[in-house]
């Protein structure tokens, strides 16, 4: 453990030295605020809605219990439009689920089918069993090497497979083996779509994609397809470039108000990343009627993303203890023996607070916005408990150093807040639930902490689940990632477990912190893409937010 050791010794040389790179956005975004003419989104909103009857037509005059309502479900769910058809698609997926319950079922031999049909029903909560997959097994429990030859089968298994929960040895079986082929063959198929698809797959599988950027891509694939739906298509297309106009206007308010707190001058050693910010809050929720969410979330994201850099980068032990305090207090007199630049991002902080309470479309809002407010406090204690460690040195195991932090990954804060701006969807039994900390809540929290410190290890100076498992249990590097992604493994069977199994909330609750892991998939999977915005997040948010779908 030298290199921390080495850390410690020289920690206020080592956290003065730190600097992170300028927005690359700069005011690009500014421009959006009248991104289109109120007449021209008059007629394509018309024009969306006349598609919309006549897709949802189609969707009624498919029968239920065939192949072809399975493949146009899917197909609606992965062009990002399904949003606009939930009840038709719960209601065929539960006639699909009772089929299946029943013992109706058509295709069993046909591994496209039933790897389809499952992960369909899965995607939708149903707990249809893995014990569909039996028939693909071969006398030594292995899958028949046969089925490789179907490659959309193959596909269809991969992507099924992704679904598991603890106990299901045959889906992690799946997965291995469909992807050990997905990976052999990619380079030898000649329909482009198909190989698209492929690809993508391996890439980001659908279980870990989010809604936009996967449908940015979906649609292109979607349009090579020989047997797509032109009807779908345009429909997708056009609601692709209406929800991301009305993005552009929501991100456009938000780096207006961003650059209003001129912490780019008054807090320069922090990160400013307020699209990346807005972004990653998109991927949570990005229907219309959650633009309060976003608009809260996103200010909340930026500040925590400051306030993090402050306990990390800049505040000295004595501040930061000052720092806690106040927040903790939660009152304007708390920021009285705080200097200068602490003072504006606490201010900051109550003025956005206050803000919710009076944007929260829910009866009790201010009892709601106290729930938000009990997790930044946390979070912030969280932040100061690190801070503590790093001061003193101290090398914790990685079991006592989860217990800071898991609340340090700001993704218990997230749950908590995210519920606001989602109206009448919820209730004060959803926040007392969440505020509980249940497996899912813990696990998209696991999986944020280990990915980070996975993402940023050799490169950020500060201590993390690596070293401290690599000290703990006098590992390698290797073996400590080993242990620390067979963690992020089990967390996400977690995941979706709690997502079969919900008894206590909806799966509209649950699946804002489902997709809160999405997010860190995409940002830490190949290093930090947060911190590091250059690259790979730069790609997703252009696809996102700044290019339109060609019609």
């Amino acid at each position: 453990m030298e290199m921390y050791a080495s850390t410690v010794q020289s920690l206020e040389d080592v956290r003065r030295s730190v600097k992170y790179h300028p927005t690359i956005w700069g005011d690009k975004f500014l421009s959006y605020a009248s991104a289109h003419e109120e007449s021209s989104r008059s007629n394509e909103e018309e024009e969306l809605q006349k598609l919309k009857e006549e897709v949802k037509k189609l969707l009624s005059a498919t029968p239920n219990d065939s192949l072809h309502k399975l493949e146009l479900i899917d197909a609606i769910q992965r062009l990002g439009v399904g949003y606009h058809f939930e009840k038709e698609i719960d209601e065929t997926l539960k006639i699909v689920y009772d089929s299946y319950l029943q013992g109706h079922k058509k295709d069993t031999n046909d591994v496209y089918v039933v790897a389809l049909c499952f992960r369909l029903l899965r995607q939708q909560g149903h707990n249809i069993s893995s014990d569909v997959f039996d028939v693909f097994l071969n006398e030594e429990g292995k899958f028949k090497d046969s089925l490789a030859e179907n490659v959309e089968g193959i596909l269809s298994l991969y992507e099924a497979a992704q679904y598991g929960i603890h106990g299901e040895e045959i889906l992690d079986l799946a997965k291995e083996f469909a992807l050990s082929h997905l990976e052999s063959i990619v380079s030898k198929i000649r329909d482009t779509s198909l190989a698209a698809r492929v690809e993508e797959a391996i890439e980001t599988p659908i279980h870990k994609s989010l809604n936009r950027l996967h449908a940015a891509k979906f649609i292109r694939m979607y349009r090579q397809d020989e047997c797509r739906n032109e009807l779908l298509l345009a429909f997708a297309k056009l609601d692709f470039n209406l929800l991301q106009k009305m993005h552009q206007k929501e991100i456009s308010d938000l780096t207006r108000w961003w650059k209003a707190l001129d912490f780019r001058t008054k807090l320069p050693f922090a990160r400013d990343r307020m699209v990346e910010c807005y972004f990653w809050i998109l991927g949570l929720y990005f229907e219309p009627q959650f633009y309060v969410g976003r608009i809260i979330l996103s200010k909340v994201i930026m500040l925590a993303s400051t306030i993090d850099d402050i306990y990390d980068v800049h505040g000295t032990f004595d501040e930061l203890q000052k720092f806690t305090e106040a927040i903790t207090r939660w009152d304007t007199t708390a920021m009285e023996k705080l200097p200068p630049y602490m003072k504006t991002c606490y201010q900051a902080l109550l003025n956005v607070y206050e803000e919710i309470e009076e944007l929260a479309r829910v009866e009790d809002s201010a009892t709601f916005t106290n729930y938000a407010k009990e997790e930044m406090k946390k979070l912030v204690q969280a932040y100061f408990k690190e801070a503590e460690r790093l001061f003193n040195g101290e090398i914790p195991t990685l079991e006592e150093y989860m217990k800071v932090g898991l609340p340090s990954s700001g993704y218990m804060m997230v749950a908590v807040t995210s519920l606001i701006g989602m109206g009448g969807l919820v209730s004060k039994e959803d926040f007392d639930w969440v505020s509980r900390e249940p497996s899912i809540v813990r696990a998209t929290s696991l999986i944020a902490r280990l990915m980070d410190d996975m993402a940023g290890y050799e490169f950020e100076k500060k201590l993390s689940a690596v070293e401290c498992y690599m000290n703990d249990k006098n590992a390698t590097k290797e073996e400590a990632f080993d242990e620390l992604e067979k963690q992020v493994r089990a967390a996400w069977k977690d995941i979706n477990q709690e997502c079969l199994y919900r008894t206590a909330v909806s799966l509209p609750v649950l699946t804002p912190i489902a997709n809160s892991a999405r997010v860190i998939y995409l940002i830490y999977k190949d290093g930090d893409g947060y911190t590091n915005s250059k690259i790979k997040m730069k790609e997703a948010i252009e696809s996102v937010l700044l290019e339109p779908v060609v019609t």
